[in-house]
């Protein structure tokens, strides 16, 4: 593996990990009923818009041309907006067991699109990585202890699928628009759009927050700062860093290694327990993401086309 992928992997990874650790942060504060799920989505966009534009002060400044302003509103809708949205209302009508599920058909949608759009081609060993992937992280949801039960729904199945979906077209196109531009830059405008869209619906809910008159301790305000210092501004920040040097079907890949992270944070602080059968899961994961990460790009077998040509000519 290149510096490159190298690097692109180990940021991915570390998003992960934070992202993993988010779930049990996430799922402890709205627990709470100090904030509710539509004013944390809201929080999380204005938060991060602020940081991105204060953080851009600090930066070169770039022009984005009207036809790229056009493709990260896209995005931010796509990425941010309907995304986070679907999975919110979509996982308050449906259990976490069946939307932690849904959710693994992101590498899958993204390693089509990409095949349609960016013409990125579909190898056995890249189609068997994503299924290897899925197993391992599948297999690891269902034998989770700490899920909460809760009726499925098939509205609310539908709505997290529909996330994905759109998850996984905003990782496929946004990609040409973060290789011309800093990550600061495009997420800037991406949250920004985000809070705009969002602040009608939501700006209510967050306003009259709990968290802001009932808190106890201080603790619910450093989980709140958890989720949107790390789990937003700083994943947002790294993910396009990352998807300049890797594909759209690896980042997906990562979606697999979050409940992995959430398993190993449960077992820890006592909420789960460690069996051979999660770290059976755990290598299937990690297998799948390396035969994914190993598997010939476009340009690879472009560049290996070219060579055999000009070998055929000599």
């Amino acid at each position: 593996m290149d510096k490159g992928k190298l690097r692109g992997n180990l940021l991915m990874l570390f998003v992960s990990i934070i992202f993993g650790l988010n779930i049990s942060v996430s799922k402890s504060l709205l627990a709470s009923g100090l904030v509710q799920p539509e004013a944390l989505t809201l929080a999380r966009m204005v938060f991060a818009g602020t940081a991105f534009w204060i953080a851009s002060v600090f930066m070169p400044r770039e022009h984005v041309t009207l036809k790229d302003q056009l493709i990260l509103l896209l995005g931010s809708m796509c990425g941010i907006t309907f995304n986070q949205g679907m999975f919110i209302f979509g996982l308050n009508m449906t259990s976490p067991i069946d939307a932690s599920i849904i959710v693994t058909s992101t590498p899958m949608l993204a390693m089509i699109l990409a095949a349609f759009i960016l013409k990125e081609p579909i190898t056995v060993q890249k189609a068997a990585g994503v299924v290897v992937g899925a197993v391992g992280a599948i297999a690891l949801i269902t034998t989770a202890q700490n899920q909460v039960v809760k009726a499925s729904s098939l509205s609310g199945n539908l709505l997290v699928f529909a996330s994905s979906c759109i998850y996984s077209l905003y990782l496929v196109c946004i990609k040409p628009v973060i290789e011309r531009y800093s990550a600061v830059t495009v997420m800037k405008w991406m949250f920004l759009y985000a809070s705009l869209m969002m602040a009608p619906f939501m700006l209510k809910s967050l306003i009259n927050a709990p968290i802001f008159t009932q808190a106890q301790s201080i603790q619910p305000f450093l989980s709140l700062f958890y989720t949107l210092f790390g789990a937003t501004f700083l994943t947002y920040l790294l993910i396009p860093m990352a998807q300049r040097l890797i594909r759209p079907t690896t980042i997906g890949m990562y979606n697999y290694v979050q409940p992995l992270v959430a398993t190993i944070a449960a077992v820890i602080i006592g909420q789960d327990r460690l069996t051979w059968v999660k770290v059976g899961c755990a290598l299937l994961i990690f297998v799948g993401v390396y035969m994914v990460t190993k598997s010939k790009s476009r340009q690879q077998m472009l560049e290996e086309e070219r060579k055999h040509a000009l070998g055929e000519e000599k």
